[in-house]
């Protein structure tokens, strides 16, 4: 299959060796479970359990709340303990609502939905199982997969590839995956694919993972299924962000602010088609992932299925602990991870990583001033100058340095990664990113602010003139009382009067 050159991009050390020869493990049970609300991109989930209660695994703790959102499951049976504010696994280190679960030690399950048939079940009912899983995407985006398979809906769709590039350095649990359950992972391809009603699926793995290529070509040559193609394409980051992965395969560019959707291609992760299998086909929602562990400050690295909510801390201690106090603890990759703030976070969905790397001895070398060599431009992917972004936002000119594509910036830190005078480039772009972002929030709330003003005011003239109506009305009955009355008075005195004379006349 012919693939087609992308701009810019590097090659890191893939450092994958640590742990690419290491099956997937599973863990003992903790002896508590911290589950975040949040675990997912839009509305936190709302929690239907209270404290106290008993619950079983697979259980839904917490429904998805609005059309970006996800369900989500007990991991385990036991009881809750405690419903309130705990560290989220953010770089923040804030915290946010929380579900504590104490194991019994049970795993007992909750009466989980009936099997669907991949082949022949509705594709309406399989997008719904797929929501009431609460499956969303596992490549770190997070983004709720029933929503994504009801494109179709709105879309010419023509193509799906499946994300099993894996392109950042120590990650082997999408690699794993694939060698160890290549024919669960390609049945979730291929319900996906229904699903979304396209003609044809490439599954994309960097050609660094060739036994995970060789484990899904086995299973498709076997099944005679001519519609999925496995591609190894060249391994350089940033090969899996979607829209360099899509531009690789197709040829296509996808416009800027646009979805990959707009040119008739959807794109999901490799251990999002291993969760929807798991739901079609067994009705277990998502309860746990698969995480790599790695790092030169981790004793003994590897990939472990561990249930979500499970503290960090006794994942690192599952598999050895720490050799020595890390430079960086990183949830994610090196490249796009962020900094872990504790150890006690909970893992949560979008976590496909934990590093300790390096020594927190060694200070990184502070930044030199840019010469102005280009690097950086030359290794972006998405054609940006990052120099020149940079020096708008050093000097505060954010709108300036949206005009020349601050948006577009995928993040990827290819251009930090090659800069001879080391600036952190990209933390310029994620520090402009998130003050655009409170920005926008502080121009919502205050343009709401001045909707809800408004609003009353509004009322409240409305009041005031309903008020004003009313006195008005009542002022105008009175008055019509009164001169009805003055009426009847007077027509009475004068029948009275009419009498009087009637009986003098008589008299007389």
């Amino acid at each position: 299959m012919k693939l087609f050159k992308i701009k810019g991009g590097i090659h890191p050390k893939g450092r994958k060796e640590a742990t690419s020869n290491k099956a997937i493990q599973s863990i003992p049970l903790p002896t508590m479970l911290r589950i975040p609300l949040q675990q997912h991109i839009g509305a936190p989930a709302t929690a239907l359990v209270e404290k106290g209660d008993l619950v079983k695994k697979g259980q839904l703790l917490a429904k998805a709340r609005g059309a970006v959102s996800a369900n989500i499951h007990a991991p385990t049976s036991g009881r809750i303990i405690a419903i309130g504010r705990f560290i989220a696994p953010h770089a923040s280190g804030l915290p946010g609502t929380t579900i504590t679960l104490r194991p019994d030690g049970e795993e007992a399950w909750a009466d989980r939905p009936p099997p669907l048939d991949p082949d022949t079940a509705p594709v309406d009912e399989l997008a719904k199982r797929v929501a009431e899983c609460g499956i969303v995407g596992l490549g770190g985006a997070t983004f709720p997969s029933g929503v994504k398979l009801n494109l179709r809906n709105r879309y010419d769709l023509k193509l799906l590839v499946i994300n099993a590039a894996e392109c950042e350095p120590y990650l082997t649990c999408d690699d794993r995956l694939m060698r160890e359950r290549a024919e669960d992972v390609l049945t979730g391809v291929r319900i996906m694919a229904r699903t979304l009603g396209v003609e044809r699926v490439i599954v994309a793995i960097e050609s660094n993972k060739p036994e995970a290529a060789k484990a899904l070509r086995t299973i498709t040559k076997a099944s005679g299924d001519d519609k999925i193609s496995i591609v190894e394409v060249p391994a350089r980051y940033p090969m899996g962000s979607e829209k360099h992965l899509v531009q690789t395969l197709t040829g296509k560019e996808t416009p800027a602010r646009a979805l990959t959707a707009d040119i008739g291609v959807v794109v999901h992760n490799v251990a999002t088609a291993y969760a929807i299998q798991q739901a079609v086909c067994h009705g277990r929602p998502l309860i746990s992932r698969i995480v790599t562990l790695s790092g030169e400050a981790m004793a003994e690295g590897g990939n472990f299925e561990v249930l979500l909510g499970t503290p960090v801390s006794h994942l690192v201690e599952q598999a050895g602990g720490l050799k020595h106090d890390p430079d960086r603890l990183i949830i994610g990759g090196p490249m796009m991870g962020q900094p872990l703030s504790s150890l006690r976070a909970p893992i949560i969905k979008g976590i496909n990583g934990i590093l300790a790397l390096g020594q927190k001895q060694k200070q990184a070398p502070p930044p030199m001033p840019c010469i102005r060599c280009t690097s950086c431009a030359a290794a972006c992917p998405c054609g940006l100058s990052p120099f020149d972004m940079a020096q708008r936002i050093r000097s505060d000119e954010l709108d300036s340095a949206v005009d020349i594509g601050l948006l577009d910036c995928i993040g990827c830190g290819s251009c930090a990664y090659v800069c001879p005078s080391k600036i952190p480039l990209v933390q310029y772009f994620n520090y402009a990113k998130g003050s655009l972002t409170a920005k926008q929030r502080a121009d919502h709330k205050q343009e709401e602010t001045k909707r809800l003003v408004q609003t009353r005011d509004a009322r409240m003239e409305k009041m005031r003139r309903e008020k004003q109506e009313a006195m008005a009305r009542m002022k105008a009955e009175r008055a019509a009382k009164k001169a009805k009355e003055e009426q009847q008075k007077q027509a009475a005195a004068a029948a009275q009067n009419a009498d009087t004379e009637t009986k003098i006349k008589v008299e007389a």
